[in-house]
Order: C-alpha cells, then structure tokens, then sequence
C-alpha cells in the first residue's frame, strides 16, 4: 500500500509538471492538452492515429478534443487525411512543424536538469527517491518547495517546543506538520553536488 506522503509527493511534482507546461505553452499560445496531442500523434501508428483514438488515449471530451484538433490545424501543426480503404474514418498527420514542436519540448528542460542532479543519487525507498526528485525539480524549476513546517531549514526544535528561526515566532505542535509557503529546503535534504547554493 502507497503511504499519504508518497501520494503528495507523486501528487506535487505532477502539480509542478503541470505548472511548467502551462508555462511552455502559454509562450506559444497554446494549452497543454494541445502538446499532448501533438506527442501522442508523435508516438502512434497508423491504426491509433484517429480523433477517437487520442480522446480515448487523453481522457477527453469529443468537445475537447475537436477543438483541440482546430487549433492544432489552424497553426500547421497536423493535417487530417482519409483512410484509403474506410473513406468515413479521419486520420491525423504531425506535420513537420508540428514535430518540430514536440521535439522542442519534449522531454521538459526541468526534468534534464534534475535528472543530471540525482543520476549518481541512491535511494532506498521509494519516497525518498520522489522527495530527492521533487526537490531537484524545484531547484530546476526556481519553484518554492512549498513543504512541511518540520522539514524546513528554519524549523528548530528544543525540549517539545517548537520554533521558526525565519519569523523569529513559535510554532504549535499541529502547524509543524502542514504545508508552509516560506520552507526552505534544508541543508540535509539537498542533492549532494547542489549543497552550499541559493534553493
């Protein structure tokens, strides 16, 4: 059984993932959804290159996926085409801008990044392999951690009394184990070759 906290942290870096994508695509004057399309047509053959295909694949609405498809049209990114031997079934084509695009933004720069930092990492555990990861992508992202009160690098702890060094303010016992906007990922935590910088 998955423990809640390696659930939050598959959960935070999809966030983070997410976040940066809306980034990417923002810049491009697309959504996320549309660079999904465009991989999965990447990634396809011949007989799952069909509309209902990549909806059924992404988990879409037709709605949503037809304007998807619009979109991706209207900017030369993927054409459609009839089958040769069903005339009724529609195919889609990556053009080569559109490949183009896909090539450009995928895999996502944070993840080369953090994959650089953890490749020497070894993990025991599964949730200390995502929390080194999250972290690394954090670093990479220039994100704030956004972690818990007690693993933070201000949190100090002396005689079951609980204190933050940034606010200079003591804590209860039930804030230190919620989530704070002002954590800093502490000194211990950091992958080895990034100890010693600004997180």
């Amino acid at each position: 059984m998955v423990e809640l906290n390696t659930f939050k942290l598959i959960e935070r870096i999809s966030t983070l993932v997410r976040s940066e994508e809306r980034r990417i695509y923002t810049a491009l004057a697309l959504q996320p959804v549309h660079g999904q399309v465009l991989e999965y047509i990447s990634q396809c053959n011949h007989h799952s290159n069909t509309p209902a295909s990549v909806t059924e694949y992404l988990g879409l609405t037709r709605g949503t996926m037809s304007q998807s498809i619009q979109v991706l049209e209207r900017k030369g990114y993927i054409e459609k085409y009839q089958d040769k031997i069903d005339r009724r079934v529609v195919h889609l084509k990556l053009l080569p801008a559109g490949q183009a695009l896909v090539d450009k933004i995928k895999p996502l720069e944070i993840f080369q990044q953090a994959e650089q930092q953890i490749s020497s990492e070894n993990f025991t555990t599964l949730t200390e392999g995502l929390t080194k990861t999250l972290i690394a992508l954090q670093q990479a992202n220039r994100s704030k951690s956004f972690g818990l009160c007690n693993t933070c690098d201000h949190f100090a702890e002396q005689d079951n009394h609980y204190h933050c060094r940034l606010t200079d303010l003591p804590l209860e016992h039930a804030d230190t184990e919620k989530i704070c906007k002002e954590h800093t990922v502490s000194a211990e935590q950091l992958i080895p070759n990034e100890r010693n910088t600004d997180v």
